[in-house]
């Protein structure tokens, strides 16, 4: 049996776990520090397992094959909000720095999927449109009943390819509803140009140096 799948992590993570998973999400955004946040649990793997028709199968197929990617159906477990990369990382910085921590996150082919709360593929867009600061969002690929989505693999062979960055660890996660996600939209956005401002008034001493990354300032 995969060593993924004997992993007996408690359901309920306490206060401390919140804490360290606090630490280890910011070590991981600067590609830095241990990575266990994104390992996935054995409930975790049940949790994402209980979106497909056959859960049981699901989870002996991954266990056979730990690093092949998967198709998970969204809409009844979990809704899926796809953003470019960037973006995404300017949102897990304002959720995980001065909001309730995000649910799941992958990262795959340079984006950003977000697992949320079933219905927020349908509700986030029509905030959006309400939204002042909507139209400076980049557009968000929103997957909801009727699609499927590929996952990483449960046990990624690199950690170049699609990968984990907030894996699932127990049966119940948490996910963050449509608010919290229009929310976390509006605060990167309003990051973002904040930071473009102070670049553009004290901009690098070295103009020749590599083009500055306002997105890794905190």
């Amino acid at each position: 049996m995969s060593a993924w799948l004997r992993d007996e992590s408690p359901l309920s993570p306490a206060q401390s776990d919140i804490d360290e998973r606090r630490t280890d999400i910011f070590a991981l955004l600067r590609d830095e520090g241990p990575h266990h946040t994104a390992q996935v649990t054995a409930p975790g793997a049940g949790w994402l397992a209980s979106a497909t028709a056959y859960p049981r199968s699901t989870l002996a197929l991954w266990e056979a094959r730990p690093t092949a990617p998967a198709v998970l159906p969204c809409g009844t477990v979990f809704d899926i909000v796809n953003v470019p990369a960037v973006f995404g990382r300017r949102m897990l910085d304002r959720l995980w720095e001065d909001g309730p921590g995000s649910g799941p996150v992958a990262v795959h082919r340079g984006r950003m999927l977000l697992f949320t709360a079933p219905g927020t593929a349908h509700r986030l867009p029509s905030l959006l449109a309400w939204e002042e600061w909507g139209n400076a969002v980049p557009p968000l690929l929103c997957h909801g009943t009727g699609d499927a989505v590929t996952i990483p693999p449960l046990s990624p062979p690199s950690a170049s390819g699609p990968r984990w960055v907030v894996a699932p660890d127990t049966r119940q996660p948490w996910l963050p509803g449509p608010e919290v996600l229009l929310w976390a939209c509006v605060r990167a956005v309003r990051t973002a140009s904040a930071a473009d401002v102070r670049v553009s008034i004290f901009p690098p001493a070295d103009q020749d140096a590599k083009v500055y990354d306002v997105s890794r300032r905190r």
